[in-house]
């Protein structure tokens, strides 16, 4: 018999499985489906031909990878939710018929999800959990946040509480924080832990508001939660016992306590107070790792015996650099207002060898006052104050963000009480050559370029002048343009008269033999030195050969890749258009900043004259 070969029955239709039938073949309600999905880290696919895959069928279905679900089978997790399921029934009838005995015994025996070997499938090396830190610090940053809800727990917010406050104190002691930046989102950190950067975001601290709309579905959130609470407990267990530190770190706070999980000011003033601590440390270190400084010490010691070669001397500069960076608020004492956020600013100055303070009438955990003479530093957010120290300087909170991303001590003159501060710029952004790039992030980048000089009263008042005689002499280099090019025009003119009158005389005449000396002369004229023309390029020709050549190269372009072509296309079509309107941007706050200076002046000048 010949066999035959039925339709579907091989490729794409069956290697892609319709959620419906995931549901069967796992026998899962929907949402233990998702939170078994969510937990074993795997996602809808998206086939490369979407009917060969749905069999046939042209209407859009959510679809697995076969191999998926077949390992999804073999998982203990879907036991431990069919062990749940069945004791909901028994404590909702346990509910109905009022024993409440029994509801109780069954409660304690209710069935917990482990999720230790989940954690270790899918993080097989130490290294993998620490590249995925990402997501997982900024979930948990956000959910410490939150009070009780509905749908959240409070165990599950004091949980974050806990392990986030255990994860900065780790920072601070391996002082591994590199990069910091403020935006409207909340505060951006970027630490560099066992080589790999992981940034994540602490958000702006607001009391918790209650939304009419619920927009945001919490129940698959708290889902990613329960995963990252327990991936976060085995990363901060290794690196605290790589620093030789003791965990769980006992602080001068309790953070679970009744008073912070009912009251959030009480609970942010405990976390902050939490990070002025230092940590105990072991004996000995158990898994037998060195610390983190040790092993940068050990890798210049390897290069040490070796010549001088440049990647050497990249090296060394930038473990320098990153030496002078960890010890940068070495020495220093910094006093903060009531008025300024306190728990980023505490924290990146913990992170760089700085001692901080703030007024312990009102917070806890302060471990100086502010009449100390010692303080070097005080940081306010107010456009004046009544008392002032001369020991110290008193600077707005931007000098710590901008201090840390240049990696020295910036001058204090820009960061004065009541100063327009400078821009805040972003050190996550790496512009090409064709992006925008602020004048100030020029400078930063070249030194040699000198800063904008901001014009005193009399430069002001002659920048009308400059003006006038810009366009002056802007008409003048027109008109002489001008001239030129109708002088230039006759010229033409003339010599193509001229040689139309010479071709007709040597037609008249017979050809005269020329002597020696009137050959060596034309000779010396060749060879002559002449002045050379100004070529201006039309820009109307100029436009219209570029896109020529576009179209040249995009007839060049394969057939299946001129999708991308036209998407490169696209992409450099809008970055351009981005660039000329922060350049435009740029040019009319620079108007408008010289437009409010000449009225600033003349009222001054008025003033002057009454």
């Amino acid at each position: 018999m010949v066999k035959r070969f039925h339709k579907y029955d091989s490729g794409q239709g069956t290697q892609y499985v319709t959620r419906k039938y995931a549901l069967q073949k796992l026998q899962l309600s929907l949402n233990d489906f998702r939170r078994l999905c969510i937990l074993k880290g795997i996602y809808p696919r998206e086939p490369k031909n979407r009917r060969k895959a749905q069999r046939g069928a042209t209407d859009i279905k959510i679809l697995y990878h076969r191999k998926d679900i077949n390992f999804l089978l073999h998982d203990p997790l879907i036991w431990t939710l069919r062990d749940i399921k069945i004791w909901n029934r028994r404590i909702k009838y346990a509910h109905s018929i009022k024993d409440a005995k029994l509801k109780r015994v069954r409660i304690e025996k209710y069935p917990k999800m482990k999720l230790d070997h989940v954690v270790k499938e899918r993080y097989p090396t130490f290294i993998d959990a620490i590249k995925d830190l990402d997501d997982c610090l900024t979930l948990l940053f956000l959910f410490s946040t939150f009070p009780a809800l509905k749908v959240i727990k409070r165990d599950e917010t004091a949980l974050c509480r806990r392990l986030t406050v255990e994860f900065m104190n780790w920072v601070i002691a391996a002082k591994a924080l590199r990069k910091v930046f403020v935006s409207i989102k909340g505060y951006y950190f970027q630490a560099e832990i066992k080589g790999q950067l992981v940034t994540w975001i602490v958000p702006h601290y607001y009391p918790f508001q209650p939304q009419s709309k619920n927009e945001v579905d919490f129940n698959i959130m708290t889902v990613f939660t329960e995963f990252y609470t327990i991936m976060l407990g085995f990363v901060n267990f290794r690196l605290y016992h790589s620093l030789n530190l003791i965990y769980p770190p006992r602080f001068n706070v309790q953070l679970d306590s009744e008073a912070s999980q009912t009251d959030e000011n009480t609970f942010v003033s405990e976390r902050i107070a939490a990070l002025t601590v230092d940590l105990m440390k072991t004996a000995e270190n158990p898994d037998g790792e060195t610390p983190m400084e040790d092993e940068e010490e050990l890798d210049l010691q390897l290069f040490a015996g070796e010549g001088d070669t440049e990647k050497l001397q990249k090296l060394k500069e930038e473990s320098n650099s990153l030496k002078r960076l960890q010890n940068l608020f070495k020495g220093l004492k910094f006093f903060i207002n009531r008025e300024v956020p306190r728990e980023p600013l505490v924290f990146i100055i913990r992170c760089f060898g700085g001692k901080v303070s703030w007024d312990k009438n009102i917070f806890i955990g302060a471990t100086f006052d502010e009449d100390d003479e010692t303080i070097t530093h005080q940081i306010v957010d107010r456009p004046n104050m009544d008392k002032k120290y001369i020991s110290r300087d008193y600077v707005q909170p931007q000098w710590i963000f901008d201090s840390v991303n240049q990696r020295k001590l910036l001058p204090t003159n820009k960061y004065f009480i009541g100063v327009t501060l400078p821009p805040h710029l972003s050190p996550f952004v790496k512009a090409g050559a064709d992006d925008y790039v602020p004048l100030e992030e020029k400078a930063l980048r070249d030194p040699s370029l000198v800063e904008k000089h901001v014009p005193s009263d009399e430069e002001v008042s002659s920048d009308e002048e400059e003006e006038v005689a810009q366009k002056e002499n802007q008409e003048e280099n027109d008109e002489v343009q001008m001239d030129y090019a109708l002088e230039q025009a006759f010229k033409e003119e003339l010599e193509d008269e001229n040689e139309e009158e010479s071709e007709e005389e040597e037609e008249e005449t017979e050809p005269v033999q020329k002597t020696a000396e009137q050959i060596a002369a034309e000779k010396k004229e060749k060879m002559a030195v002449k002045p050379g023309k100004v070529h201006k390029e039309d820009p109307k020709k100029r436009r219209k050969l570029k896109e020529q050549e576009g179209n040249l190269m995009a007839r060049m372009v394969k057939p299946r890749h001129k999708k991308l072509y036209h998407k490169l296309l696209k992409e450099r079509k809008t970055k351009t258009k981005e660039v000329t309107l922060l350049q435009k941007k740029r040019k009319d706050i620079e108007a408008q900043e010289k437009q409010d200076r000449r009225a600033q002046l003349k009222a001054a000048k008025r003033k002057a004259k009454a």
